[in-house]
């Protein structure tokens, strides 16, 4: 009996264990996947949060869309539903072809005459702002694009509309707005998500397409975007010796010229491969569930954190694995000394961006101070995109360099002399009188 009584432990633990997987596979699914209130009875208001963000409805966020970016979305519905209805039609052509060599010519129906149908009708030009609204929602309804209408808040408390494809990418977002608000093309420009409810924010990289990050918020979510100017955007860059040359004192580092700095940068990006910084120290973890901040020793390398357990060395073959960078974005936090009693308010938080809600499987650290935390959040940034950064960094630094080039032309032509002719008379000119006849006589 004895065997048998071992074997039956065995398979309690063996479903205990299977039990748990489960649980946690279930815990992951509800994270990852938004919570949909009533999917059948919603559906409409389900396809309106697909294409607008930061308006309660659709029919808001077409309503602040300016003529010409409207005009834009109905012409490319339209040919859309072209190329759809043309498909289709050929389709049902070459299946007519294949029953009319099966069956006799008497069996097939007349054809329709269709001019006169309600989806021909829909094809007529609009003329008013309403027309168009309503031939854009039936287009969206028809066709599964993925657009957004996106509202972007600025740093004033103003707001700009855009429409943005999925094609796009954020840097093309950035440049749009540049033409919207006519500020400067500093490199330091940025659009950010801000979650309220994590209390977290991130600033979206330049070479990702904004519409993905922004499909996987969830249907009620209060996140919205900002465009702000974020002169840490590119630190990694402008002072390298911040991030390499970590170890020596800030009295030597603020010392460097701008020839060093171009040492560092082709030492360590100029290559195909990026080298990542040598980063590591002691952060603090917040324990799973609670609002508990031990200290560990976590170090940086090119595929993810790793840390130092307890009772072991700091060598690396006791280092584990913490997180990998592969499936996660990292993001910074405000006043978690309030919400999660940590040791300071400079923590970051490592999570897969469709996790919106508070989840076991996000990972908290806090750092002593700011500078700290400056390193180790744009370290990680520099190890999770690698080589893609700093091309976006190039990229941005053109892009500022064409704006200069083009203010001092302007500038230019504003202080030359005026020569020939001016384009235009100034409001106060008189033109003189017309000469005499030959041989008038004045009086």
């Amino acid at each position: 009996m004895l065997p048998c009584v071992k074997e039956t432990e065995k398979m309690d633990d063996i479903d205990a264990m299977f039990s748990h997987l489960l649980g946690e596979i279930d815990h992951l699914s509800q994270s990852l996947v938004p919570a949909a209130d009533t999917p059948e009875v919603e559906g409409a208001s389900q396809i309106d949060s697909t294409f607008s963000i930061g308006f309660t409805d659709l029919n808001e966020s077409l309503n602040e869309l300016e003529d010409h970016d409207l005009d834009a979305l109905v012409a490319d519905l339209r040919s859309k539903s072209t190329k759809k209805t043309s498909s289709g039609t050929d389709n049902q052509t070459a299946a007519s072809a294949m029953t009319q060599e099966s069956e006799p010519a008497a069996a097939l129906p007349p054809p329709s005459n269709t001019a006169e149908s309600p989806r021909v009708l829909q094809m007529s030009k609009p003329h008013t702002k309403a027309d168009k609204i309503k031939l854009a929602l039936e287009k969206l309804k028809e066709a599964k694009v993925r657009k957004l209408i996106v509202k972007v808040l600025m740093s004033d408390g103003s707001s700009k509309t855009l429409m943005v494809d999925e094609r796009q990418t954020v840097r093309e977002v950035l440049d749009k707005l540049f033409e919207k608000t006519h500020c400067d093309c500093s490199i330091d420009w940025s659009l950010c998500e801000t979650n309220p409810e994590l209390q977290i924010e991130r600033g979206f990289e330049d070479h990702e397409y904004l519409v993905e990050p922004l499909s996987a918020w969830t249907r009620h979510s209060e996140n919205k975007i900002y465009f702000v100017s974020r002169p840490q955007k590119y630190v990694m860059f402008t002072d390298p010796q911040l991030f390499y040359m970590w170890k020596k004192k800030t009295a030597c580092l603020s010392g460097i010229n701008e020839q060093a700095k171009q040492l560092l940068l082709e030492e360590h990006f100029g290559g195909s491969t990026l080298i990542v910084p040598d980063l590591e120290g002691t952060l603090y973890l917040k324990e799973d569930g609670k609002k508990v901040w031990k200290p560990r020793y976590f170090v940086l390398r090119a595929s993810g954190i790793y840390y130092v357990p307890k009772g072991k060395t700091k060598s690396s073959s006791d280092l584990a694995c913490f997180v990998r960078f592969e499936k996660v974005n990292i993001y910074t936090t405000n006043n978690y000394k309030q919400k999660y009693r940590a040791p300071t308010n400079f923590c970051f938080m490592l999570k897969h961006p469709c996790i919106q809600k508070e989840s076991h499987y996000i990972k908290f650290l806090c750092c002593d101070e700011e500078h700290t935390l400056l390193l180790w959040v744009n370290s990680i940034r520099t190890a999770k995109y690698g080589t893609v950064l700093y091309k976006n960094y190039q990229a941005a630094m053109q892009r500022a360099s064409l704006q200069t080039l083009h203010s001092a032309a302007h500038k230019d032509r504003a202080n030359s002399p005026v020569e020939d002719y001016p384009h235009e008379p100034p409001p106060d000119f008189i033109p003189p009188p017309p000469p005499p006849p030959p041989g008038h006589t004045e009086v």
